[in-house]
């Protein structure tokens, strides 16, 4: 069963690749979906049925190479479970979803076949995330982390006639080819330190690496903080944290599609699945913990005061997205991995439900993304509007504070900011804190993308709005789908996620008081500890990390800090409904008034520009003096000057000695002889 889940969106995507000119471009479309469907309900009956208990399923002998042995093997375990159906649920609805978004694309010309081609890249994207997830070393990770770079690409890059859809392509790329650069040292490191790349070797020996250093960069480090900052930087990269989010705005230049697959639940989530699966060793590495809880809040904070002031609709849900990952890095930082795990997963619901609400909105408007344009459209795709409306309640976080009942975006939201308020201190208040205001800002952006699309007069062209439709049922089935999740996932889940630290444990594999007693633990003692995902095959999927209260102390917050993120929701609705509802004028108004604090947010922090100062014109610069000097005067003008200089006068003067004169070629034998006794005296003189 495993084998056929993870196998099925490989041989969908050969087939609608290759094989559509057989059996033609719907047929091989639907094969490639009916695939999916295929490893969803696999996937649900693993998540399902999982006993707690990691196994390891071995598919062919892959490496071998002096110390080095590795297989390419499943690995199923709760973190794994949780990613195959978040994975391939997304995927597969996002396949549906597509039969309607792909049918008519204006960006091809009339006969050209590219959906089967578009749905291969959606299918081989699938595979390659879930060969991440179900790794059990980690070049097979990398093999798959490399393998959904190379798809993005693809599909970032589909609009191949647009130059912006390239450029964006190629930014993907190559910002990520820094992450991952650091992973791969992180890797290397891991190895040189542990003769060993498999999870069930390395996993175990967080607390051996605390205690060891090695040399790097010319300086002695501690082996467990280096390796972990070293994963995390390539955990920066996929997931756009900031420093390294600069691509993730650019990539909405692919199909609407696309962005709701790659960009809201499956490859952004990588470096939040990467940071939880090697939280053994994380837990052993405080300053890269706190580097990540930094970050994390701050990117956070960031992305939503970004996402204030963007008017393309998808861009908005883009920023969105960047500031949620902030949230889950937060709740791993703070080692509440399972809430890290619970955002990850409701997320991925109602942030998918967005994006492909966006593109029904885009579809109704003729590809029409300004929201300054929009207005008004409720009555006309009510569908649409009812699946964004349970959308931004759920990613607002609406629900009825200091109970488990509400949208899933305000039982997972809230956990990770209860938790980060847990883990006290300057740096619990900070993350605390600028989670609040993100949250605040959150619910102004999407209130405020609500108010433009849907509410008031239609503005921009007329003609586009009275003709402006609902979306077909194949586009509107998965928004319908996607809605439940986003309304009862986190009231289903919250108890397994975050709920008493013996629930927590039951369901990621090992019962909290037999966690204690197999660490020598006082059975009297009921602090709650970090439950890391570790765990060798046939063992408990999570141990014991070192002594924490986190997971409990959240529970007991004080009720304060449970209602502030309920406040600062209503807080955000109530000036998004001031700006844009009741006093339209006011926010052209208050931009002109702020015109500095305008463009700064409305030029994402200038992170562009000052990369563009510091790392792309001098590259390029440094690329037009190796073109122009060093290639075109030294190689060319030194090849050049031989072929027009030197060999020509070689080849007269070789021209000239053959005269054809005998007392010329007597003459040059004497020379010669004269030559060779004089080198023969001063060698036998020497």
């Amino acid at each position: 069963m495993e084998t056929i889940l993870l196998f099925a969106p490989l041989i969908g995507a050969l087939l609608a690749g290759f094989g559509w000119r057989w059996f033609g471009e719907q047929i091989a479309c639907i094969i490639a979906t009916s695939l999916l469907f295929l490893s969803m309900i696999l996937s649900w009956v693993i998540f399902l049925g999982f006993d707690g208990e990691t196994y390891s399923i071995s598919i062919l002998r892959w490496v071998e190479s002096g110390s080095l042995f590795t297989d390419w093997a499943i690995r199923i375990d709760r973190l794994t479970a949780i990613m195959l159906i978040v994975i391939t649920s997304v995927s597969a609805l996002v396949h549906l979803y597509s039969f309607g978004y792909m049918a008519h694309d204006e960006n091809f010309r009339e006969g050209e076949s590219y959906r089967p081609r578009f749905f291969a890249y959606l299918s081989f994207f699938t595979f390659a995330m879930l060969m991440l997830v179900t790794a059990d070393n980690l070049l097979q990770l990398f093999f798959g982390w490399e393998g959904v770079g190379v798809a993005s690409y693809l599909l970032i890059g589909f609009y191949f006639r647009k130059p912006s859809a390239g450029a964006a392509a190629m930014k993907a790329f190559i910002v990520n080819r820094v992450g991952d650069f650091g992973f791969l040292l992180g890797i290397f490191a891991l190895f040189w330190m542990t003769d060993s790349i498999q999870f069930d070797v390395i996993l175990p020996m967080g607390a051996e690496l605390a205690t060891q250093s090695f040399s790097f960069l010319g300086f002695e480090v501690n082996a467990a903080n280096t390796i972990a900052m070293l994963l995390f930087i390539g955990a920066m990269g996929k997931s756009a944290q900031l420093l390294l989010h600069t691509w993730l705005p650019d990539a909405m230049e692919g199909p609407t599609p696309v962005s709701a697959l790659i960009h809201a639940a499956t490859m952004v989530t990588a470096g939040v699945f990467l940071v939880c699966r090697m939280s053994p060793i994380m837990e052993y590495a405080p300053f890269a913990t706190n580097f990540i809880i930094i970050l994390g809040a701050l990117t956070a904070f960031f992305a939503a005061t970004v996402g204030l002031v963007q008017n393309d609709i998808k861009r908005v849900i883009a920023y969105s997205t960047c500031s949620q990952l902030g949230y889950m890095f937060v709740a791993a930082g703070v080692g509440v991995y399972s809430v890290a795990m619970f955002h990850l997963f409701t997320h991925a619901f109602f942030k998918a439900m967005l994006f492909l609400g966006a593109g029904s909105v885009i579809h109704a408007m003729h590809h029409e993304q300004d929201m300054r344009n929009y207005g008004g459209l409720r009555k006309k795709i009510p569908y649409t509007f009812a699946a964004m409306l349970i959308g931004t309640l759920a990613i607002t976080g609406v629900g009825i504070p200091l109970t488990y009942y509400g949208f899933a975006g305000f039982l997972s939201k809230d956990a990770v900011i209860e938790s980060a308020y847990a883990f006290g201190g300057g740096l619990g208040n900070y993350a605390f804190w600028m989670l609040v205001v993100a949250a605040a800002f959150t619910s102004f952006y999407s209130w405020r993308l609500m108010f433009l699309t849907f509410f008031g007069a239609p503005r921009g062209d007329h003609h586009t709005h009275d003709h402006a439709h609902e979306s077909p049922v194949v586009m509107l089935m998965p928004l319908g789908a996607l809605a439940f999740g986003a309304v009862f996932a986190g009231m289903i889940w919250i108890k397994p996620f975050f709920g008493h630290p013996d629930e927590v444990g039951k369901f990621f594999g090992v019962p909290y008081a037999e966690a204690q007693m197999e660490e020598g633990h006082d059975l009297a003692d009921e602090d709650a500890h970090h439950y890391v995902f570790t765990g060798a095959p046939g063992e408990g999927a999570i141990h014991q990390a070192p002594d924490n209260t986190v997971l409990n102390d959240a529970h007991n917050v004080p009720k304060w800090v449970k209602v502030a993120p309920f406040i600062a929701m209503l807080g955000g609705l109530l000036v998004a409904y001031i700006f844009y509802i009741a006093v339209p004028s006011l926010p052209a108004r208050w931009a002109e008034v702020n015109r500095p604090l305008y463009l700064f947010l409305l030029n994402k922090w200038y992170f562009d520009e000052i990369y563009d100062a510091v790392f792309v014109r001098p590259a390029q610069a440094l690329g037009r003096f190796f073109w122009k000097f060093g290639d075109t005067k030294i190689i060319d003008g030194g090849i050049n000057g031989l072929a027009l200089g030197i060999i020509p006068f070689l080849t007269r003067l070789a021209g000239r000695a053959q005269s054809g004169y005998v007392f010329h070629y007597a003459f040059a034998m004497v020379l010669g002889v004269v030559a060779l006794i004089t080198w023969i005296s001063l060698s036998i003189g020497g």
